[in-house]
């Protein structure tokens, strides 16, 4: 350990982020396909509506992943700045805390779900075309949430104690594991929507097996043992408080996914909520390793925030946005030039491919601004700092997307639905952009504090 924190506060910091990043962008890329391939086999071989039963159900799969990044990200913060102060008994108490924390919460959700399953796909905007597709979807998916959930918060530790490549293998054991287990089941069984969830649920127990067994090894410092699992009020209390940015930031985006689903339903129909799917996991592939740059620099900078390096953070923060804009910059030529291409991937219905290639362009108008929100709350949770974190993540959707998905609509119909997201884009860009520089004159002022010390 004191190796690993020896190369975090010393080591070449271009290097250091590629290092980290690269298996965390693998490993998130890697988890968008599990979505996507999903979506891909039961396009072609179901069909348009059966994307649609899965793209009703996101909301839900979104909520669990939030409690996992709730527990996980929180958690991660707590031990990867205590690594940086060579506090290790504080970082092992942490993991265990964010285990038992995730149980719970998940327990409360899973339960709602299962009892009142078809009440909640109604309300979250499925016809009754769409409705036995995401019903056969999201039942077996309930066995499989509470491993997501724990594969999510076990991931984040991992990355924390400084073993990205750890984390990188358990996300890629359990997508290859999904992509294997989803051509035999769709499309050699022919169990429809139903093997596709099958598939996944599988795929997250292995995840969390794997998990498992690195903290039980000797390469990790969360030695499992039961007593390690308990509530510490003042260690919980910062987990949550750390956590709740994430946890907002995706349970604001299922809330804001179920109303721009309902309002896509409205103006368009279903074959909308099917273009909307495919959009989506389209876009989940750029953002994906957005989040992976993401992940892999937040405990670069809380190791080096907690040992004062402030010249270290600043520099890692700057790489980390320049090669965040080459990738969302190359997602946006590729969805601007070849929409058709794109969506053709997951349909062969000429209905859906030439009605998603407007759509799929006006999404993606400000893609290069994406990676500014990401990046910018990772930033202020990785140095303790959640307020303006949670600032960042409210404005995106309760304070732009909503309003905006449900008053240009108004004036453009379902062109409006569409122009809300590069509306958005550039005003969460506005907001991040404020407090980033506001945090660097702080950062400057504490440089100058250390230098002062010195002389």
């Amino acid at each position: 350990m004191e190796e690993q924190k020896k190369q975090i506060l010393n080591e070449n910091l271009r290097s250091l982020l590629f290092k980290f990043s690269i298996p965390s962008i693998t490993g998130m890329v890697t988890i968008a396909l599990y979505n996507f391939v999903d979506a891909l086999f039961v396009g072609k071989m179901v069909g348009p509506n059966a994307i649609a039963g899965l793209t009703i159900v996101l909301p839900v799969t979104i909520f669990i992943v939030a409690i996992g990044l709730l527990t996980g990200i929180g958690a991660a913060s707590v031990v990867s700045r205590s690594l940086g102060k060579g506090d290790k008994e504080k970082a092992v108490i942490t993991g265990g805390d964010s285990f038992v924390l995730n149980t719970i919460f998940n327990i409360i959700t899973i339960v709602p779900l299962y009892l009142f399953s078809d009440r909640i796909l109604t309300f979250l905007g499925a016809s009754s075309e769409v409705l036995p597709y995401a019903r056969d979807y999201l039942e077996i998916m309930l066995f499989g949430f509470l491993f997501l959930s724990f594969s999510v918060n076990g991931s984040s530790l991992i990355r924390a104690e400084g073993k990205p490549r750890a984390s990188m293998y358990e996300m890629i054991l359990g997508a290859v594991s999904n992509i294997i287990l989803d051509y035999f089941f769709v499309v050699v069984f022919g169990w429809g929507v139903k093997g596709a969830a099958i598939a996944t649920v599988i795929s997250h127990m292995i995840s969390t097996i794997y998990f498992v067994v690195f903290f039980m090894s000797s390469k990790s410092i969360f030695k499992i043992k039961f007593n390690m699992f308990k509530i510490n009020k003042s260690i919980s209390r910062e987990i949550l408080s750390l956590g709740a940015p994430s946890f907002l930031m995706q349970i604001i985006g299922s809330v804001t996914f179920i109303l721009f689903i309902r309002i896509v339903l409205q103006y368009g129909g279903d074959i909308y909520i099917t273009i909307t799917g495919i959009g989506i996991r389209i876009i989940d592939m750029i953002f994906m390793p957005i989040l992976g740059i993401s992940q892999g620099f937040a405990p670069i900078v809380g190791f080096n925030y907690g040992a004062k390096l402030y010249p270290r953070v600043k520099k890692v923060l700057k790489e980390a946005f320049v090669w965040a804009s080459v990738i969302t910059s190359a997602g946006f030529i590729i969805m601007m030039i070849f929409p058709k291409t794109l969506i053709s991937i997951f349909t062969s219905d000429i209905n859906v491919i030439e009605k998603g290639i407007v759509p799929l362009r006006l999404i993606a108008m400000m893609a290069p601004l994406w990676s500014f929100p990401i990046l910018g709350s990772t930033f202020f949770q990785a140095i303790g700092k959640a307020r303006p974190s949670l600032i960042i993540i409210l404005s995106r959707d309760l304070f732009f997307f909503i309003p905006a998905v449900f008053i240009l609509p108004v004036f453009f119909d379902l062109m409006g639905v569409w122009i809300s997201w590069p509306v958005t884009d550039f005003c969460c860009f506005f907001i991040t952009a404020i407090f980033l520089i506001r945090e660097i004159k702080i950062i400057n002022k504490n440089i100058e504090i250390e230098k002062a010390k010195l002389s």
